[in-house]
């Protein structure tokens, strides 16, 4: 079969992604069964038809920052070439490594700026093994034809029950009890140490971990409130207040889990410790920028609050090791100075099974995205799927068409596409950005290096692809 770019260049880029088509490609790709797949009229499913846009032996795949074993192990099934490493990497190696990658896969340390970007002149695609996206130049990925997955729910019972632990530990000083035995101090005290049954608990931030942790709270004989930007319904006897200042009066232990955004960027200040009941706990295990750290430390010192956790940070080190002191936060040693203070290093989903599910899902997605051109899940284009072909479709292409939103688009598409049987068809946009499926059949192998030319001259293309 001759040879066909599945990728081309975008507009304004020099960016050139190319493939050879695989008459028999290394590995086949799995629709998703049920909803996704079609059935017979009995009920019977038929078997998906394998795709073959590539060698996927061509698919190089760039794995940072220890990703699960399982997310690794579906990668490589797959046929990719798979580089795996445990840390991240300084800017200057980054970008090395990533201008011979289709794919990348990372976590919360590393960050793909625009600077990084610019020099990703082959990638497809990146995989968040987490649930943030803030790490990522969202907006130029978009432009740029790269889509952006993340599993923003894998980890939620994981950082639900580190706060559940955290709470307890808190109320009954744990961390100062047990920093003094290992220094060889018996200290048997009850004084300013609580049970959790009866306190009032508030979370700010209502959403699958502010949620989980309302039912495990509950459970525990906790009153609950929460505040939210929008309104949401409340799950057992929980309640919403109106305004946050309502939540921080009332709260005996006051729980963040709200997003890295301008509006949250020291939401918990001078101001809104001086609203919280003397004796208070804080904790935080959402983002770093949450807190402004300065004045936790001044209401601790000042007995304003009488414990706080903290999971996550302003600035944190980029690989294990002895990097958190005051070069990293200025702030840092005298925080670490503060009594029943709970400091974790970013662990809240840090757990086996966690991290087991959020390899599977990631990794899932960015299969179904290469091989297929399913957008379900992503956080920057269009979420567009179409039904898998099937082994009773020979000879269909599917093409993929990513362009700017501009009128008059789809009526030169079909005018490409008018010569050919389409069988489906779908787009959506999103912002300046629109995503183009269709399924032709009956095309030849000069067919798809026509369609795919005729589609990458077009003005408006960001990126063409066609799956054969």
């Amino acid at each position: 079969m001759a040879s066909a770019r599945d990728i081309s260049q975008p507009l304004g880029t020099d960016r050139t992604v190319s493939y050879s088509l695989s008459v028999s490609p290394t590995a086949t790709f799995n629709s998703p069964p049920a909803s996704h797949g079609s059935f017979l009229a009995g009920g019977l499913p038929r078997r998906p038809k394998p795709l073959k846009p590539f060698n996927t032996e061509d698919i190089k795949i760039l794995l940072l920052e220890n990703v699960n074993q399982t997310g690794q192990d579906i990668l490589t099934k797959q046929g990719y070439q798979v580089d795996f490493l445990k840390t991240s990497l300084p800017e200057d190696q980054l970008i090395k490594k990533i201008r011979d990658v289709h794919v990348i896969g990372i976590r919360s340390k590393t960050k793909l700026t625009e600077k990084v970007l610019r020099e990703a002149k082959n990638l497809l695609v990146i995989g968040c093994f987490c649930i943030g996206t803030n790490q990522v130049d969202l907006e130029y990925a978009a432009k740029h034809g790269i889509a952006v997955f993340n599993s923003p729910f894998a980890n939620s019972r994981s950082v639900a029950e580190l706060v559940i632990a955290e709470i307890i530990t808190l109320a009954r000083q744990l961390g100062d009890r047990s920093n003094e035995m290992h220094r060889g101090t018996w200290n048997k005290v009850s004084s300013k140490c609580w049970e959790i049954r009866g306190k009032t608990l508030g979370i700010v931030g209502y959403g699958h971990i502010g949620s989980q942790l309302s039912v495990l709270a509950e459970a525990m004989g906790m009153s609950v409130i929460y505040y939210d930007v929008v309104t949401l319904m409340a799950i057992g006897t929980a309640k919403q207040v109106p305004t946050l200042d309502d939540l921080l009066e009332q709260a005996d232990f006051i729980t963040l889990h709200v997003p890295e955004t301008p509006e949250t960027k020291n939401m918990i200040s001078v101001k809104q410790f001086e609203r919280m009941k003397k004796g208070a706990y804080l904790i935080n295990a959402s983002r770093g920028t949450v807190v402004d750290i300065p004045a936790l430390i001044k209401a601790s010192r000042g007995g304003k609050i009488a414990g706080a956790a903290l999971d996550v940070y302003p600035n944190e080190p980029a690989a294990n090791g002895d990097y958190f002191n005051s070069q990293l936060n200025q702030w840092g040693e005298e925080l670490c100075s503060l009594s029943n203070l709970i400091l974790t290093p970013h662990i809240g989903g840090s757990t086996e099974e966690a991290q087991r599910a959020i390899g599977v899902e990631v990794s899932e997605a960015l299969v179904r995205y290469i091989n297929q051109g399913t957008t379900l899940g992503s956080v920057n284009l269009p979420e567009v799927n179409m039904r898998s072909l099937t082994q009773d479709e020979p000879n269909h292409a599917r093409v993929i068409y990513i362009h700017r939103n501009v009128p008059g688009v789809l009526r030169k598409v079909n005018e490409i596409l008018a010569d050919h049987n389409v069988d489906k068809q779908i787009t959506d946009s999103k912002g300046d950005i629109a995503y183009l499926m269709a399924d032709i059949s009956n095309v030849k192998t000069e067919d798809i290096k026509a369609i795919h030319d005729s589609l990458d001259s077009l003005t408006s293309r960001v990126l063409t692809r066609v799956l054969y």
